[in-house]
């Protein structure tokens, strides 16, 4: 079982906000519920809000979990 970090839309229409969550790679965000929310992400105020769990996301990466390209891009951001 791969493990994936993830973003998890909860926002409404027109209003997207995202929760940052640790899934499993099948997982479509739909269903089913994550195995960690290590954060969230709204793009709609400026600027961007972004809230991490550093410790979270440092252990789970250490762990082997694999961040997508959006959620890889907002750690890069974070860093800087």
């Amino acid at each position: 079982m791969a493990v994936k970090l993830k973003l998890k839309r909860v926002g409404t229409k027109h209003k997207p906000f995202y929760r940052i969550v640790v899934a499993d790679e099948r997982w479509s965000g739909k269903t089913g519920s994550a195995i960690d929310v290590i954060g969230t992400y709204n793009p709609k105020v400026n600027p961007k809000l972004i809230n991490i769990d550093k410790e979270k996301a440092e252990e789970w990466l250490k762990k082997g979990a694999i961040p997508t390209e959006p959620v890889s891009r907002l750690l890069k951001t974070l860093q800087k």
